[in-house]
């Protein structure tokens, strides 16, 4: 179907533009006349050259999918017809892969596709928790109330990534700086000391010739060293890839001083209002489990959900499990095993979310707090390590001279 380019001016004397999709232009003209926009002009769409690579597609963030959700769920509540949503959305985003990925939806729906159906096809954007979800709010007719609670729960998930990331990449970016500082002093510096030090025609101290030897071995057999650096970080790219990688990397993840404590408490708050949202939705427990696990982001977190799901399956309750799996704290099993019992297990993990969420923030400060210090004596550490190694000599000599 050809896609028209229109101008004009609505009723309030503004200058308005859009593109729309359409077998003709009357059908264009149809559509401005019902907005009342007077003087238009309609004409074919321009052609993007970059359009058909995929190199240069704009990409659709989590915000896009957010913001589309938000507005989907308004339209429906507001008793719009899904088709039509789907195409409103389609015409007034200016992001050329969502209005062709919603223009395909639409299709698909208009096709007789459920719209979780239509979705399913692009699993980049809206993964298996999303379909789920979607799927369920067709099923009960409450479309409008679960897509208002998916954008909630992307909203929220968004946040806590955010702040994950922000705890994170401080340490990353020092330790960078402090990589390439070394590197600079090792391979411009320590030579020019190493000559002066020939000359001394003495035995140097031994932390000097240690840095000296690291330096020589760094500048003459880089091409050995910088292959097996790359080797080894895809290596264990690749090693944490596997289900073994996993395993091991967020068993021992989870026991790291202070962002220990950190990503266990974001692996709580994650699937608790996970869980919550799908439970609310009314996709069986056991499903809901088996999707969350899938989403939970953590192996050690996975495998005790999914044990929780088996449990259910043979009747046990939700919490023995996890109890067992020793992975949760002692209050959201408490917490669980209370909401299980009055039957009001969803709000029972939103408030385990909420508390949570609360804890990631505490917990993001008080890692920002011991960083900092912490990197500050990293980088005098290792910078004055160096600066030692080669002032010793001199002292050396002074002492001499002294004498």
């Amino acid at each position: 179907m050809p896609i028209f380019a229109w101008s004009g001016v609505n009723f309030k004397g503004r200058k308005r533009k859009g593109t729309m999709e359409a077998n003709d232009t009357r059908q264009v003209e149809a559509f401005l006349k019902r907005l009342r926009i007077s003087d238009y002009t309609i004409k074919d769409a321009p052609k993007d050259l970059l359009a058909g690579l995929a190199m240069f597609a704009p990409k659709v963030t989590v915000k896009d999918v957010m913001l589309f959700t938000r507005q989907f769920s308004t339209m429906i509540d507001a008793g719009l017809p899904l088709v039509q949503c789907l195409k409103i959305m389609a015409d007034q985003t200016d992001n050329a892969t969502l209005k062709n990925m919603l223009r395909d939806i639409n299709n698909s729906v208009q096709s007789g596709a459920t719209l979780s159906d239509a979705l399913r096809k692009y699993p980049d954007h809206f993964d298996t928790l999303y379909c789920n979800l979607v799927a369920a709010g067709e099923t009960a007719g409450i479309l409008d109330t679960i897509l208002k609670r998916l954008a909630e729960y992307i909203e929220k998930a968004e946040k806590l990534k955010r702040k994950v990331k922000g705890a994170l990449a401080y340490p990353l970016i020092v330790m960078g700086v402090g990589v390439v500082v070394m590197l600079v002093i090792m391979i411009f510096v320590i030579p020019t000391f190493e000559e002066m030090f020939s000359s001394f025609g003495k035995e140097l101290p031994y932390l000097t010739q240690l840095v000296i030897d690291a330096s020589n071995i760094l500048i003459k057999q880089w091409y050995i060293i910088l292959p097996g650096v790359i080797a080894c970080f895809f290596g264990l790219k690749k090693f944490f890839k596997t289900e073994l990688g996993k395993l091991l990397f967020d068993t021992y993840a989870l026991k790291l001083p202070v962002f220990g404590d950190l990503l266990r408490k974001v692996a709580v708050s994650k699937f608790t209002r996970t869980l919550a949202t799908m439970l609310q939705a009314g996709v069986p427990i056991i499903t809901s489990l088996d999707i969350v696990a899938g989403t939970a982001g953590n192996k050690v977190v996975e495998e005790a959900l999914l044990d929780s799901r088996s449990a259910i399956a043979e009747g046990r309750p939700l919490v023995d499990p996890l109890i067992e799996s020793q992975v949760f704290p002692n209050m959201v099993t408490s917490m669980i095993a209370v909401g299980e019992e009055a039957g009001a297990l969803d709000v029972m993990l939103l408030k385990i979310a909420d508390f949570f969420d609360d804890e990631v923030d505490a917990s993001v400060e008080t890692v920002m707090t011991m960083i900092e210090p912490m990197m500050i004596v990293f980088l005098g550490g290792t910078v004055g390590t160096l600066i030692i190694a080669m002032y010793l000599p001199i002292f050396s000599m002074g002492s001499a001279v002294s004498g």
